[in-house]
């Protein structure tokens, strides 16, 4: 009678169902269906321990796993092998150099294994490679036309040209991006792109040539913004806003994931970084400040870098802080980006107001 009585009141297992444990929490079987489907969905799921059950369950239930963790378990077994992407052999060179870009710029194994799997080499990294084809082709231009390629700055035809920022044409708005193109020297643009080279195309390979891009134009139009704020006299050249805001936040996104980069010699590839980002900025403020050659026009402003390095440390570590998720989806993201186009329409004001209600006096155009 009592087997009968367990046999009537007992729930009957259909096909394709499992019962909660007997000491479940309610949290727990309320999830179990839930979980149930997820695990359907999956074509290969490797076996899990039965002490990591529950521990699995809680991470479902807090949502503490990323979306590239997800992905990869419903993608299959190969995102899950016990070996790190570093022991597999036999690749091609190709394979290889991703391999080594996802270790130079991921700090989780999963990531990475998923990254390896899904890069296709399409769209190529071609951005990047764009923008310093271009700031080389410019730099060769005005090169032979002024007829030096050592501080071309010094040329009196230089500030002529229509790329530079000038505190006399800040009206012409484009000038606040097209400055990036043209540089003081050649070792001016040797630096910035090395940095560019060496930094930028990992990112976008990864990161794609959209997030990558908006983060150098953001950087870009920051430095010639903030000179036009905190340095109102003094014009403007080089893309060193634009890497500075892809190094610093690189550079950043490394320090706050130390423990999980596993690239090789990290320490003295930010040592490296650092060094050449202080030479470069050295540099600049050695300009700045150097007796011009044609005066009142002063030498170009270094403010720019430090306008690109506070892009680089806010909007830019959002960007690369979690390469799967989509930037609408993150709120942080768009908090620094409502900071940024506000301190950007703060710029506009100030840049056609603040001039005149300050009396400032500006030297001749160029």
């Amino acid at each position: 009678m009592l087997c009968g009585f367990m046999e009537t009141s007992s729930p009957r297992m259909t096909a394709g169902t499992r019962e909660p444990p007997v000491n479940s929490s309610p949290a727990v079987a309320a999830n179990a269906e839930g979980e149930e489907i997820e695990v359907l969905e999956s074509t290969d799921v490797l076996p899990v321990a039965p002490e990591d059950q529950w521990k699995s369950m809680f991470d479902k239930m807090s949502n503490k796993r990323s979306n590239s963790f997800r992905r990869a378990i419903l993608q299959g077994s190969r995102q899950l092998k016990g070996c790190s992407l570093r022991d597999e052999v036999g690749l091609g060179l190709s394979q290889r150099l991703v391999r080594h870009v996802a270790y130079e710029t991921l700090p989780r194994e999963v990531d990475r294994k998923w990254y390896f799997d899904s890069y296709t080499y399409c769209p190529p990294p071609l951005l990047i490679l764009a923008i310093t084809i271009a700031e080389v082709a410019v730099f060769m231009y005005y090169g032979f036309q002024l007829d030096r390629f050592v501080l071309q700055v010094s040329s009196p035809s230089f500030l002529k040209s229509p790329l530079p920022y000038h505190p006399q044409l800040r009206a012409q708005a484009w000038r606040y991006l097209s400055y990036s193109f043209m540089h003081t020297g050649i070792e001016h643009l040797s630096l910035n792109m090395a940095m560019l080279l060496l930094v930028g195309v990992p990112l976008e390979m990864v990161h794609g040539a959209l997030r990558i891009g908006l983060v150098y134009v953001c950087g870009v139009l920051a430095g010639s913004l903030a000179v036009s704020v905190t340095d109102m006299t003094a014009p403007v050249v080089g893309s060193s806003g634009g890497v500075y805001a892809l190094v610093s936040a690189h550079l950043a996104n490394v320090v706050m994931n130390w423990s999980g980069m596993k690239c090789q010699f990290k320490l003295f590839r930010m040592a490296m970084a650092l060094v050449c980002m202080s030479v470069e900025f050295g540099r600049a403020v050695w300009l700045r400040f150097y007796p011009p050659a044609f005066p009142p026009c002063p030498n170009p402003s270094f403010v720019a870098h430090l306008g690109g390095v506070v892009v680089g440390l806010t909007l830019g570590v959002v960007v690369l802080q979690n390469y799967e998720q989509r930037l609408q989806e993150q709120s942080l993201f768009w908090i620094f980006f409502s900071v940024y186009t506000l301190f950007v329409l703060c710029a506009v004001f100030w840049n056609v107001f603040a001039y005149s209600l300050l009396d400032v006096r500006l030297p001749p155009p160029p």
